[in-house]
């Protein structure tokens, strides 16, 4: 285990709109309003045919290979994720989210490109004071949180 200690710097709240996607739009408000490491959270709504990562086809393959699933409607969301920069300084959200429809819920990654539903809800808790960075790990492909 690796650590650092932070404390919690501004406090944004986003309200994104029908059609905005994720992860590109909370990148770049992270990028336009310098936000290096952030906690964030999500609630509402995500248009149907949204792609979610819910898990790799084979977790001894390296790199491994994500199964990606496409929500069948407009289902409601409740998501956590973190925000922290690459190794080129660019914000980089990592979002886990579940995805309710009727009474089928997915529980997945965010990564591959997930819709706004006409209400979305982002609270961003800025970090600071923290030594982090994401880094591409050679042997999954994955960008990996480096602590200290």
């Amino acid at each position: 285990m690796q650590f650092t200690e932070a404390k919690i710097g501004r406090v944004f709240i986003l309200r994104l709109h029908d059609g905005d996607h994720l992860p590109e739009v909370l990148e770049k408000f992270a990028e336009e309003h310098y936000i290096q490491s952030a906690l964030c959270f999500l609630v509402g709504g995500v248009r149907g045919k949204s792609r979610v990562v819910v898990g790799p086809r084979d977790e001894e393959a390296l790199p491994p290979e994500p199964v990606v699933t496409l929500l069948s409607g407009a289902s409601e969301v409740a998501g956590l994720g973190t925000i922290f920069v690459n190794e080129k300084n660019k914000p980089k959200l990592h979002m886990h989210a579940s995805f309710g429809r009727g009474k089928k819920t997915i529980t997945g990654c965010v990564r591959m490109g997930v819709d706004i539903w006409h209400i979305g809800e982002v609270v961003i808790l800025e970090l600071g004071n923290g030594e982090t960075k994401r880094a591409v790990d050679a042997k999954t492909g994955f960008e990996f949180l480096e602590v200290g």
